[in-house]
């Protein structure tokens, strides 16, 4: 990795951070020592179910979803990680427990990885730490999460799609057809079927 290269992902990742909060250039400062670069190739696990997670990850590149095995033994995936976001197994990782979901790159990934206690003892000493750190959990695990779960009791399965797809267009022409049918909770046989109808014009 080139110093340009190491600057670009932290002017991405510091970009990314200002959206949830106006850092001050000492917090940056402060974050910045304990950001570490992470190349993880497509396949390649983030965390497996099992491991007591010590970091976050924010996505400068690639791809990654979240994932558990349900009862019947088929992957059921939770959530997708793409550029500029942070992948993390946030309650255990909170806890200091085991993780009950792992995760995994779709694709090739340029991760920049945080320890979360380093993190928490800079969230303690700067206010706009603590302001990002709220904001960002009250927006991606309380109010994007709180729709998409009375979605998945409620609505079916075409529903979700035809939302998913409205939504995020560009994430859903990066992701296969098992990725697709285990978010939404079906087989792939069953997603072709949604996708047929969505080409014929039925509801």
């Amino acid at each position: 990795m080139t110093v340009l290269e190491a600057q670009s992902d932290l002017a991405q990742f510091f970009a990314k951070a200002r959206t949830y909060a106006d850092l001050s250039p000492q917090a940056e400062a402060a974050w910045t020592p304990i950001l570490r670069r992470r190349d993880l190739p497509k396949d390649a696990p983030l965390i497996r179910a099992g491991d007591v997670p010590s970091a976050y990850a924010f996505v400068v590149s690639g791809l990654l979803f979240q994932h558990y095995t349900g009862p019947a033994g088929d992957m059921v995936i939770k959530y997708f990680f793409p550029e500029n976001r942070i992948a993390a197994s946030v309650t255990a990782t909170m806890l200091g427990a085991p993780s009950r979901f792992g995760i995994t790159a779709i694709e090739d990934c340029v991760l920049l990885e945080y320890d979360f206690v380093a993190f928490k003892r800079l969230v303690d000493a700067f206010p706009d730490m603590a302001t990002f750190y709220i904001r960002y959990l009250e927006r991606h695990w309380i109010i994007e999460k709180e729709p998409e779960e009375i979605a998945f009791r409620h609505d079916d399965a075409l529903d979700r799609y035809r939302a998913f797809i409205e939504a995020q267009p560009d994430l859903h022409r990066r992701l296969k057809q098992h990725h697709v049918a285990a978010w939404l909770g079906i087989t792939p046989e069953s997603l072709s079927r949604l996708r047929r109808a969505i080409a014929y014009g039925r509801r």
